[in-house]
């Protein structure tokens, strides 16, 4: 059998190396390409013939902003339909999880997983099955709250959502600040306690959620 043909995708370079060490110990494994932006992804798989694609959800472009992950890859599907998809995300809501398992093609585990794991996730997806990992299943098998998944917005207040709302149009803390007359310090710590409401720990994380939800539609 020849070897798997692996493309790495993730904005973190660390990430990448670490992923890239752990793969290259298993036999029957080439990594044939490494992306850290959706635009040089692309560019990579309409060069580079690959069998399974590792990747985050939501990576930032070079400008800053973050393309809605499940779009990423319902495009790339789309474009390459034999290729297999092994998303590694670090998102913990389960609603963007029951988002991409119920696409039932695309294989999903979190990046808290050992790395061993991946590697079973990359020869179970390139038998064309789909592979669930341990995290996400128990993520996905507590008990659905409806209300809080479908109706964040909510939970936030007023001037969260505002902060929110004109983070996800590109704009800084300092620029926030400025623009609403407070101290920049004010501004983070709503953005951080939104964030904290809304079970997310980084940029990427808080763009998916968002879009999963549709709230602070622009």
């Amino acid at each position: 059998m020849t070897n798997i043909r692996v493309i790495l995708a993730d904005d973190h370079p660390f990430v990448l190396l670490g992923v890239r060490a752990a793969l290259e110990m298993h036999a029957g494994v080439d990594v044939v390409g490494e992306a850290t932006t959706p635009t040089s992804l692309i560019i990579l798989l309409e060069s580079t013939p690959c069998d399974v694609l590792v990747t985050d959800l939501t990576m930032p472009e070079a400008s800053g902003m973050v393309e809605e992950g499940l779009d990423l890859v319902r495009r790339i599907r789309s474009t390459w339909p034999l290729l297999r998809i092994v998303v590694m995300t670090a998102l913990t809501n389960t609603a963007i999880l029951r988002a991409i398992v119920s696409d039932g093609v695309v294989s999903v585990l979190s990046k808290m997983e050992a790395l061993d794991e991946l590697w079973q996730a990359i020869e179970v997806s390139r038998k064309g099955e789909v592979y669930v990992g341990r995290s996400v299943s128990e993520a996905l098998a507590l008990p659905r709250d409806d209300t809080s998944e479908m109706s964040p917005a909510p939970r936030l207040s007023s001037r969260q959502v505002e902060v929110l709302k004109m983070l996800i149009r590109g704009q800084s803390i300092s620029e926030i600040a400025a623009a609403l007359g407070c101290h920049r310090r004010t501004i983070s710590r709503q953005k951080r306690e939104a964030m904290a409401k809304l079970g997310v720990t980084n940029y990427p994380g808080l763009f998916a959620y968002i879009r999963a939800h549709g709230i602070c539609e622009i």
